[in-house]
């Protein structure tokens, strides 16, 4: 009787223990569901190494805790699996701080790496090169230092490395292009020195290469698109801001897919090649402040896609060549602090996107054009310091103060608004006209 009663107590218990698992495990663990795939183990002990590295002021790494449990279901912070093995890290604008651990390559199915616009120093983990899954290292906006590990290459499925805005020195490591799938190059912001390798010159799968504002040196390599039959990509060439010195190569013509050249704010001279005109897509192009002398190329009248282009503090001499106005997409045009001379071409208004046209500090002479007044989109306009003479057009002289026309000692009808000074008025029509003698009165 005894023995009866002990199993039936076991027999309720047992029962309302497994009614109350089917009616409340469900609203406790709705919100977070398992799919029941655990972190391998190697996975694990590399993101606790990572997190012991790394400072976390914001405290978005709690959920990272000492079990691994929820690892692969969505519970970590900014971890994404695949059977059991991390394919990402994104953890971008979190604050953290620290450094990222070489132990991160023990991550062998990682795929993207996403760390950007946080504090983190250190260097960049040199065993990134043994992740022959990785794709995409997103590292930007940080306060990395060191040098850019040449085993970085190693990786095949690179597709992606920008680790823009740190402050990471030496040399550009020619061993980047051994990954043939990378596509976007950015090293910008950093202190980067050396030249340029020729081994990125020759990257068929390269679209945008970003290495401005770094103290790279040298010339740029004349080797744009010269090994073998391959179809080259670059859309974005990006080299302002730096100390590179030399000519402008020409086979940089042989890359017909560009829509952006930047080269200002170095120490490039000598003529711009005509050959550049065949570049029929291309939108941007950026020789300011550098040393370059010569014509503006003939076959820029070419350059029909053209929104923005940029001239600025350089020796260029001579007209502006005709043919211009077939820059019917051309909304910026900047030849400021150049040596031009001649008239300013009338043609330039037919060019009817423009909305920015500054020819401030040349040699310009003669008339402001009456056609530049069809311009009605026209925002900004700067002719000052030149040798200009004549009348400013009304509409212009209402439109535009008087910084626009300064500095032109022979032109008149605009407003000078400093104090203390005069106003440039035109002479009357009469004024050129000789006296007429009056007789002398007979005695």
């Amino acid at each position: 009787m005894e023995n009866t009663c002990h199993f039936r107590d076991k027999c309720f218990l047992y029962t309302h223990l497994c009614l109350f698992l089917l009616f409340f495990l469900p609203h406790l663990t709705s919100s977070q569901k398992w799919d029941g795939v655990i972190v391998t183990q190697s996975d694990y002990q590399a993101l606790r190494a990572i997190k012991n590295e790394l400072i976390d002021f914001k405290g978005f790494l709690r959920s990272w805790n000492d079990s691994g449990y929820g690892t692969c279901s969505g519970r970590w912070a900014g971890i994404k699996c695949f059977k059991g093995q991390v394919i990402a890290i994104q953890l971008p604008w979190k604050g953290l701080g620290g450094r990222i651990s070489e132990k991160i390559g023990q991550l062998q199915a990682l795929r993207k790496i996403s760390l950007h616009d946080n504090v983190l120093g250190g260097i960049v983990p040199r065993s990134l090169g043994l992740l022959h899954n990785l794709r995409g290292v997103y590292l930007f906006n940080n306060r990395l230092s060191g040098s850019i590990a040449p085993s970085i290459g190693n990786c095949p499925a690179l597709q992606t490395l920008d680790v823009s805005n740190n402050s990471l020195f030496g040399t550009i490591p020619p061993s980047l292009a051994n990954s043939t799938r990378l596509y976007r190059l950015n090293l910008s912001f950093n202190s980067l020195m050396g030249s340029i390798p020729v081994s990125l010159t020759q990257s068929p799968s390269l679209i945008f290469l970003a290495l401005q504002h770094n103290q790279l040196s040298g010339s740029i390599p004349d080797t744009w698109g010269r090994k073998g039959n391959y179809s080259y990509h670059l859309q974005f060439l990006i080299l302002d801001h730096n100390l590179i010195s030399g000519t402008i190569p020409v086979s940089i013509n042989r890359l017909a897919l560009l829509q952006e050249i930047s080269l200002s704010h170095n120490q490039l001279s000598g003529a711009i090649p005509n050959e550049l005109g065949s570049l029929s897509g291309l939108q941007k192009l950026d020789f300011s402040n550098n040393a370059f002398n010569g014509s503006i190329p003939s076959g820029f009248s070419n350059l029909t896609s053209l929104v923005s282009l940029n001239l600025e503090g350089n020796r260029l001499n001579n007209q502006i060549p005709d043919g211009f106005d077939r820059l019917h997409n051309l909304s910026v045009l900047n030849l400021k602090n150049n040596q031009f001379m001649g008239p300013i071409p009338a043609c330039i208004g037919n060019i009817s996107s423009i909305n920015q046209l500054d020819l401030a500090q040349n040699n310009f002479r003669g008339e402001i054009p009456a056609s530049l007044i069809r311009l009605a989109n026209l925002s900004y306009f700067n002719v000052s310091y030149n040798n200009l003479s004549g009348s400013v057009p009304s509409s212009f002289a209402k439109k535009f103060n008087s910084s626009s026309f300064v500095g032109n000692l022979q032109l008149c009808g605009y407003s000078i608004s400093t104090p203390l000074s005069f106003t440039p008025t035109c002479s009357s029509s009469n004024s050129n006209k000789r006296r007429t003698k009056t007789s002398s009165p007979k005695i």
